[in-house]
């Protein structure tokens, strides 16, 4: 008790040594109220987030780490082994729809849904919707460095691999894109509010009649409406027509915010999509198989055929990022091979849009420790000259009896008392302001990433805003879709703006510790000095 009657006195006589000690730790403890609320908002933001993201991912072939593997195991002399490559690259190709299907019945899996496209010339009088935009105006177009007759070994979506013997589908690059739906889920475009059907009705999703849905765009080009029938032939084998009724005509917004970009067919506008079941589909490639015609040409004897191929997309939707992981683990466990990898655009994307928030979270942490690392030894420079200044006090109170760790257990209740009641108003100021200091340094790091991607993309020759060609597959770029031009151009990413960056308890907790710690630290100079000091020598020296 003599202890703490001693410090509160003490205090008291030394007002203006203890006011500049409380300022240098108000300040301490405002900016690291701050600090420690950015981060916790941060990662609160991150998990919270995260919960409210609906995650889907997709398998594919993994052809980065497939082409790194035969490099390192297939050159010899410098000279890679064509061979060995093509005959790995045929064993890897994309998965069926069986196999799919199999990994969807996984416990992990929440839902599953998949896509098919084909692309098809305009049979009798029907015209593919186009604009100055849309390559020629004749809807064949020929993509740069393709054969006269555009087309592609492989095929759209072909399970074959280019080996001679093969039979190779062939994708001619049509005036629409046909793309089957196994389910309404699959239809985002719809599910997003993107598309919406504006006449007529929905087709039965579960069917294989020969019912279609068409752009606004495409009826208003041709006059067409719900219930007339549309006729599109296969590109390899133009004798070869499909009859489709129109049983809706939607309108889809990013028909118009696309139509600016640059397309080496009409296939690829959205307007210019038509949309069937997947039972639809399969029965249209289903007989183009049954009629198709195959011939051998070229050095290597390649066969190609003019049967449709379609370029499958499929689905898997996660309730939890954990079941995601766990998903990921499990393939590996059943046998799926190496060359193969699970990705999820929604979570590299919701991780892209924290990346501000991550760098200003850094950035707090580092700002933090800085503070402290500042004023922790401040406190000890002033705390030594104190203990210089109050020598003599010390010398008396020893004299007297009192033990040196007392005097000490004295200097630091001082310091404490001053310390806690500057970190509970630094913690009232740090709570006023963490929210818009916080929201105005986010801004600020959104701001300089958004400048840097404009000017990386200008760099590249594009415009200011990302994003790359348009694909009416839902625009999105099918998987295992050749980027032909390469453009790496980036996907939109919305950043995260706002954080509740407010002071709990929790934070209340750890500037109470922050306020101990340098409490102790810049009191050890006092403790030293006063365990050093021989009372009578401090007595006789006097002046």
């Amino acid at each position: 008790m003599l202890v703490i009657i001693n410090a509160l006195k003490s205090i008291s006589r030394s007002k203006g040594r203890n006011i500049l000690i409380g300022i240098i730790v108000l300040a301490i403890a405002a900016s690291s109220c701050v600090a420690l609320a950015i981060r916790n908002a941060a990662r609160e933001a991150e998990a919270a987030g995260l919960e409210l993201v609906s995650i889907t991912g997709t398998i594919s072939v993994n052809r980065q780490m497939m082409m790194s593997s035969l490099q390192g195991g297939t050159f010899e002399g410098g000279i890679p082994d064509m061979g060995s490559m093509r005959e790995t690259m045929s064993l890897y190709q994309d998965l069926s729809l069986a196999e799919l299907l199999s990994y969807a019945q996984s416990e992990y899996v929440k839902d599953f849904y998949y896509s098919s496209s084909i692309s098809l010339n305009a049979g009798g009088e029907l015209e593919a919707y186009s604009t100055e935009s849309s390559s020629n105006g004749s809807g064949n177009s020929q993509i740069p460095g393709s054969s006269g007759n555009n087309q592609f070994p492989g095929g759209m979506g072909s399970q074959g691999g280019m080996r001679p013997g093969s039979i190779i589908g062939s994708i001619a690059m049509g005036d629409f894109t046909v793309t089957g739906y196994s389910s309404e889920d699959a239809m985002t475009k719809f599910i997003n509010g993107v598309a919406k059907i504006t006449d007529g009705s929905m087709f039965n999703i579960g069917s294989s009649s020969m019912d279609c849905l068409i752009s606004y765009e495409l009826a208003v080009f041709n006059g067409l409406s719900v219930g007339d029938t549309i006729r599109l032939a296969n590109p390899n084998a133009e004798d070869e027509t499909y009859d489709l009724t129109i049983v809706g005509i939607y309108t889809d917004t990013s028909s118009s915010e696309s139509s600016n970009m640059m397309r080496f067919s009409t296939s690829m506008d959205p307007a210019n999509l038509i949309i069937v079941s997947y039972g639809t589909l399969q029965s249209i490639i289903d007989h183009s198989v049954a009629v198709a015609v195959t011939e051998t040409s070229g050095e290597y004897g390649f066969e190609s055929s003019t049967a449709l191929n379609g370029q499958l997309s499929s689905t898997f939707v996660f309730s939890s990022r954990e079941n995601y992981e766990s998903f990921g683990e499990e393939l590996y466990k059943k046998g799926l091979s190496d060359y193969y990898s699970l990705t999820s655009s929604d979570i590299n994307n919701y991780e892209a849009s924290l990346t501000p928030l991550k760098n200003l979270s850094t950035f707090a942490v580092m700002l933090l420790l800085i503070v402290l690392a500042v004023g922790a030894l401040i406190l000890v420079v002033i705390n030594v000259f104190n203990i210089r200044e109050r020598k003599y006090e010390v010398g008396v109170l020893t004299a007297i009896g009192i033990k040196k760790g007392k005097v000490a257990l004295q200097f630091v209740t001082e310091l404490l008392c001053v310390t806690l009641i500057a970190i509970v108003i630094g913690a009232g100021v740090g709570a006023a302001v963490s929210v818009p200091i916080s929201n105005n340094l986010l801004s600020a790091q959104i701001e300089q990433m958004e400048t840097q991607a404009v000017s990386q993309e200008q760099n590249f020759g594009r415009p200011g805003a990302s994003g790359g060609m348009d694909f009416a597959q839902g625009g999105q770029r099918p998987s295992g879709m050749i980027d032909v031009f390469g453009s790496g151009a980036q996907a939109d990413v919305t950043y995260l703006d706002k954080i509740n960056a407010t002071v709990n308890f929790q934070i209340l907790g750890q500037l109470v510790g922050i306020g101990i710690i340098l409490t102790l630290i810049s009191s050890l100079a006092a403790v030293v000095f006063v365990m050093r000091y021989e009372p009578l020598k401090i007595l006789a020296n006097r002046t």
